[in-house]
């Protein structure tokens, strides 16, 4: 005996039913327009991007512009200035990849600038900076990041912090103000070590001298001889005498850890509230050990197992990312900023203890469940993870 169809004895079915009718004799036919939307977003927001190096700008002597386009020849997604992508590399067996941000301005979405600084110890850096040439493809995420100007919430009076590479954000916004003439104050307070250090120093004093909206403050730590530029660091002092109205501002700063730490203690000295200071994401810090809730008992150099469902062991440095061991046996997760923003890496820890560097924006949830950030968690016992 054939079952009866249950839905059609729900109440209002026939009602439906008849309308559906109605619409498929009468109504414009859509089917042909099926994935229309989902080709929108993905070309506003694809998953991944093929990336042709078009030119190769020398700015430094440590640093070059890489000037990316569309491999296939067509247009890139848009972004906001301020953003970055995470730029995926094959270094001998190694897949690893690092979140570059865009220098060039969002007004044209022709190419991607991302300008690179040779790094100590450096791995991604001086490969890009020595091994890719013109013509190569490079594959990379879609535009992400948080370090774009909202009018709504951080008004059209900025400070811009920078020290070394940290610049390269700040200049896409700048190139878009300057470009498209926007009603916005921007004071750029850059800091690097010597003259010859400043990256986009010429286009920066040009584009001060032409701009009235703009001002650029160059502040050299290590000077070779007398300049006109300021010399020492970015003090509470220097920034009361070089910046008006600091009441009123929004900062953003980008740099190394390090540059963090002492602008933020000098922007506490002149009663500039957190809410009115935004910082760029830049990666693990340069010591884990040194932070605070790091444990006394285990050292930078020890050594512990990781065990991974397929029964893969290897062994990991504590006072290494988790994410580059995992890198480092073949296995590449899902990743964007690799500084604990994104949480596209997040993963089952199963087993074991890690340390989660300031700066890994943890759920709460993904606590309780035993989730962690493997781009900024650090191995303290043995691990047994979940892939």
């Amino acid at each position: 005996m054939k079952k009866p169809d249950i839905k059609t004895q729900i109440d209002g079915y026939a009602d439906i039913q008849r309308e559906n009718d109605i619409l498929r004799k009468y109504a414009l036919d859509r089917t042909v327009e099926k994935g229309a939307v989902a080709a929108a977003v993905n070309r506003l927001h694809p998953p991944g991007l093929e990336l042709r190096v078009a030119r190769i700008i020398s700015e430094t002597a440590s640093t070059k512009t890489l000037r990316l386009v569309a491999a296939d020849g067509g247009p890139l997604p848009p972004f906001q200035a301020g953003q970055y992508i995470n730029v995926f590399v094959d270094i001998g067996s190694v897949r690893t990849s690092r979140p570059y941000s865009i220098s060039s301005p969002p007004n044209q979405t022709a190419y991607y600038d991302i300008t690179v600084r040779r790094m100590p110890d450096g791995f991604v850096s001086v490969y890009l900076l020595d091994e890719v040439a013109t013509g190569q493809v490079l594959t990379s995420t879609a535009p992400a990041g948080n370090l774009y100007h909202n009018p709504l919430f951080h008004g059209d009076d900025l400070v811009f912090i920078a020290r070394g590479s940290g610049v390269t954000p700040f200049m896409s916004m700048l190139r878009e103000v300057t470009d498209r003439g926007l009603d916005r104050r921007i004071h750029l307070v850059y800091g690097s070590r010597s003259e010859d250090d400043i990256i986009f120093a010429a286009e920066l004093r040009e584009r001060a001298a032409h701009y009235d909206q703009l001002k650029v403050t160059m502040v050299i730590s290590e000077p070779s001889s007398e300049g006109r530029d300021l010399t020492g660091f970015i003090t509470a002092e220097l920034l009361a005498e070089q910046v008006d109205d600091l009441g009123r501002k929004m900062f953003y700063l980008c740099g190394p850890e390090v540059m963090y730490k002492y602008v933020q203690a000098e922007l506490a000295r002149l009663d500039v509230p957190g809410r009115r200071i935004r910082i760029e994401v830049y990666g693990p810090p340069a010591d884990v050990t040194a932070q605070p809730g790091w444990p006394d008992s285990v050292r930078a150099q020890d050594r512990f197992t990781v065990t991974l469902p397929d029964g893969a062991v290897f062994t990991v440095a504590a006072g290494e990312p988790l994410m580059n061991g995992l890198e480092r046996t073949g296995r590449t997760l899902n990743t964007c900023c690799r500084s604990g923003e994104c949480s596209l890496c997040r993963t089952r820890l199963t087993a074991g203890r890690v340390f989660h560097a300031p700066g890994a924006k943890l759920r709460k949830s993904d606590a309780i469940s035993g989730y962690i950030h493997p781009c900024l968690a650090y191995p303290i016992s043995d691990l047994e993870l979940m892939l």
